[in-house]
């Protein structure tokens, strides 16, 4: 039978890095061929307090050699002031390049301070601009940055993408620059197996999350597309295999990739109404990152469903093995994935108060996720309403 005539395809743009991923068990010992092979030999070392009493991070230490300098602890939601005291650091110790060994917020922290480094002026003058309901404005950023080597530890995703987010009063700067791009990613599934489950398994739902964003973005491709239904498939496999397993290093490197695969889907498609509520959560409540992705994933696909239902139907698809094609069906399959990690359900149960609801749908209006969002967003009580429901 011959097929009828195909519809013109949506056009698109897309955005390739140049970034350089090893993975294999031991990658984080390459850490120091992989920097001469960029030409750099005064690294500065990015770590958070808890990642630096790792055994891996000796070894880190051992790899870069006696010209590697230490700086600041980074924290969870990483702000401004940390991002300055960091270019601080380059300055001082002449840095020539970044190592971030952590989770995003290390991660970000790092190409924050590139920036800065090499932008000069306040940070926030660097950030991207959102007017309602669909303008984003990115700056000019034309000076070259420090190359960066990452080694993550979680499964955000946030080594291969060109955007960041740096905690800003209220709310979140959130910036793009494909020169701040990590040059090299060492993906070590070994050392990952050190880290906490519970950090991995709620770091990877922020990871799915941008797959399955990427999947309805107003700014989605087909290269997008393609990576985020394979990260779909490899997070709904892995996710539960380290909760059953949580030191199965062969878990822990699956959920790696698939996290890497979200990351280039992120960098290609953006993120949308889910992230934009997820990081006024994070900046007004104290809410991880994580955990509100955990409780916000399903809310927002029933949300999405009436602009989206063909990219939630292959979603469906991916989550299930094939098993579910209805659209409906996502929210129920990552309820069932939550739970089966045992991520928490409930904004209340992360301390999130009922009077607060009204304040983070006001400042979320604000947030340019919404511009790639699939369904407009008309108000701030039809968010107030998504809160609630949440709640």
């Amino acid at each position: 039978m011959t097929p009828g005539p195909f519809a013109f395809p949506a056009a698109f743009q897309s955005h390739s890095l140049l970034t350089r991923v090893v993975f294999r068990p031991g990658a984080v010992d390459e850490a120091g061929p992989e920097l001469a092979s960029l030409g750099a030999r005064r690294p500065l070392l990015l770590a958070s307090r808890r990642s630096r009493t790792m055994p891996q991070y000796g070894r880190l230490v051992d790899a870069l050699g006696d010209r590697a300098a230490q700086s600041v602890d980074v924290p969870p939601h990483s702000s401004v002031d940390t991002v300055e005291r960091v270019a601080h650091d380059i300055a001082k110790h002449e840095a020539d390049c970044l190592v971030a060994f952590g989770g995003g917020s290390v991660i970000d922290t790092a190409k924050a301070a590139a920036l800065l480094a090499a932008e000069g002026g306040e940070l926030a003058r660097h950030a991207t601009r959102f007017t309602p309901p669909d303008t984003v404005r990115v700056p000019a950023l034309r000076r070259a940055k420090l190359p960066i080597l990452a080694v993550p530890l979680t499964a955000s995703g946030a080594e291969m993408t060109p955007s960041f987010g740096i905690a800003h009063g209220p709310g979140k700067l959130l910036f793009r620059d494909e020169r701040c791009a990590c040059r090299v990613v060492l993906l070590d599934p070994a050392l990952n197996a050190e880290v906490p489950a519970r950090i991995v398994l709620d770091s990877g739902l922020n990871g799915l999350a941008h797959c399955l964003e990427g999947l309805y973005s107003r700014q989605r491709s087909p290269y997008a597309t393609a990576l985020a239904l394979e990260g779909l498939a490899r997070f709904a496999a892995a996710l539960p295999a380290v909760a059953r397993r949580p030191r199965d290093a062969g878990a822990r490197g699956e959920l790696l990739v698939a996290a890497n695969l979200g990351g280039m889907v992120l960098a290609s498609a953006g993120s949308c109404l889910h992230h934009a509520l997820c990081h006024v959560l994070g900046s007004r409540c104290g809410v991880a990152h994580g955990a509100a992705n955990a409780v916000m994933l399903p809310h927002v696909a029933d949300y999405n469903l009436p602009a989206a239902n063909a990219e939630l139907a292959m979603a469906a698809a991916a989550l299930s093995a094939g098993r579910e094609t209805r659209p409906e069906a996502v929210a129920g399959s990552l309820r069932a994935l939550r739970q089966a990690v045992g991520a928490p359900s409930r904004l209340r149960d992360l301390g999130v108060a009922a009077e607060a609801l009204p304040g983070v749908a006001r400042h979320a209006l604000g947030e340019r996720g919404l511009a790639l969002n699939p369904r407009r967003v008309t108000g701030q009580d039809e968010l107030r309403q998504l809160l609630q429901a949440a709640w």
